[in-house]
């Protein structure tokens, strides 16, 4: 048995999502993404009123390494 478990995310026609499902896309509290927002260290984001994430940002942000372990 698998201890991996799918979120449902909701991604708008454009690709964007909301930060909410931005968080649950990479698997972190809305809180964390948000203080990764105000530190400068998060994904890219656009702010419509509301700010949105593009999932091709999230994928990059993972890849660049971004939620690996800072130990040695």
């Amino acid at each position: 048995m698998s201890n991996i478990q799918s979120a449902d995310v909701f991604v708008l026609p454009d690709g964007r999502m909301d930060r909410k499902n931005a968080a649950r896309y990479l698997g972190l509290s809305v809180k964390t993404l948000a203080m990764h927002a105000c530190r400068g260290t998060g994904p890219r984001f656009v702010k419509l009123g509301r700010v949105f994430y593009f999932k091709e940002d999230l994928d990059g942000w993972v890849g660049c390494g971004a939620r690996s372990s800072s130990a040695p």
